[in-house]
């Protein structure tokens, strides 16, 4: 697996990347990646949404799944038409903390979607 180089430089240059969605969560990015380790080109998108923690948090997966879409649709799609990337799949995923990549944390609330993009549109895909 490897990060997208281009954006972790733009990353490093500005400390946060807020998000306008739908509900109105405060969602930063935390990182983007592209995974080809299963053989598939699977982009993620991984993002800090702290409001939808199982302890004092105030969002579900069905309040957050408009944001998924949202994020998919104008995050995802004009990163990788500017970059010019391929992926079978956009993976958007939300968490109330950070968490490294791959590693477990029992403690951690995610919230993840799967999309395939075609013609400039995200489409959902179940896992």
């Amino acid at each position: 697996m490897r990060c997208a180089a281009i954006f972790a430089a733009l990353m490093a240059a500005s400390p946060l990347w807020a998000f306008d969605v739908p509900s109105g969560q405060k969602i930063e990015l935390q990182e983007v990646l592209i995974d080809d380790t299963s053989g598939t080109n699977i982009l993620r998108f991984r993002f800090l949404a702290p409001a939808i923690a199982r302890e004092g948090g105030t969002m579900t997966y069905a309040d957050s799944a408009s944001d998924i879409e949202d994020l998919c649709a104008k995050t995802a799609i004009p990163y990788i038409a500017e970059y010019e990337l391929t992926p079978e799949i956009v993976v958007i995923s939300l968490a109330d903390r950070a968490v490294e990549f791959g590693q477990p944390d029992p403690d951690a609330t995610q919230f993840f979607d799967a999309f395939r993009i075609e013609n400039d549109t995200c489409i959902w895909e179940a896992f």
